[in-house]
């Protein structure tokens, strides 16, 4: 090191604050005491430690996706677009480090999982509550997913509720009818706790917004972020199950599950149909 930058560095050293007695710091404000001691490998194999950080830092994504799709959600039901493309667009950027995360799991060779695998006992992805309260708000409800969590009294009921809430596309739905489009009562008035399925009226709807992208610019933007999220989305699960066939094959899940069978029929879910049948009929 030269002798101006070994000043620089002093100079810097000075200026910066360094006394945190009776301060906050960086640790105190991420609460990194608690953070990088949630690590707690259940056996003496090197990667399980991989393992456990890419899940956790996977549920840490999950908890700010929640966030961003409820805001969404609520902007959308205020017709308050703008702020909502900005949170949908966000989503989609937070789902292309969740696909990246898959890349570096994928190092790990099935040899490496199959050391520690039995300490993982019955537990598994499968049973994230926060990935199916996303899946909730998304529009595939599906209450038995709920068994899972039904151990903790809280969180099952904090999965009854987003069962029978809205989801973001009921509430884009609801913005359509506001915005003058004529709703079927069926896909106005369907049974919340039921996963979505196309309606003729609101493919009719979307047709005309793209048909005339300039008269319902609003509604033609929210269509195209509701796209780019389901299709990165639907790149999430694709490399979620190569991921899995590269590390067990076809193996049964730890969860119980016919894992990468039960995986690729996640594949033909659609959240918001009428948007991808559209592009046939324009």
């Amino acid at each position: 090191m030269s002798d101006e930058t070994a000043n620089e560095a002093q100079q810097l050293a000075a200026e910066a604050h360094t006394d945190f007695a009776r301060a906050m710091d960086y640790g105190d404000y991420l609460q990194l005491g608690t953070l990088l001691s949630a690590q707690k490998p259940r056996s003496d194999k090197p990667d399980e430690l991989l393992f456990i950080i890419i899940h956790q830092a996977t549920e840490l994504w999950m908890k700010l996706v929640l966030h961003e799709l409820t805001q969404a959600r609520s902007l959308v039901a205020a017709d308050d677009l703008q702020p909502a493309f900005k949170a949908l667009a966000r989503v989609s950027r937070i789902q292309a480090q969740l696909i990246q995360s898959w890349d570096v799991l994928s190092t790990m060779t099935p040899s490496d999982y199959s050391g520690f695998r039995d300490a993982l006992g019955q537990s598994s992805g499968f049973q994230s509550a926060q990935y199916r309260q996303i899946e909730f708000l998304l529009g595939n409800k599906q209450a038995a997913m709920i068994q899972p969590h039904r151990h903790l009294p809280d969180l099952a009921a904090a999965l009854e509720t987003a069962l029978a809430t809205p989801s973001l596309y009921d509430e884009v739905i609801r913005l359509l009818v506001r915005r003058g489009f004529a709703i079927d009562a069926a896909a106005l008035g369907r049974d919340l706790t039921l996963p979505y399925v196309s309606d003729a009226s609101v493919r009719a709807a979307w047709l005309a917004i793209y048909r005339d992208p300039k008269t319902h610019w609003e509604l033609y933007q929210l269509a195209e972020e509701l796209v780019d999220l389901e299709d990165w989305f639907q790149q999430w699960r694709f490399r979620h199950v190569t991921t899995v066939q590269r590390v067990i094959g076809f193996k049964r899940g730890t969860g119980g599950t016919a894992g990468v069978a039960y995986l690729r029929k996640a594949l033909e879910i659609v959240f918001f149909p009428e948007l991808w049948e559209v592009r046939t009929e324009l």
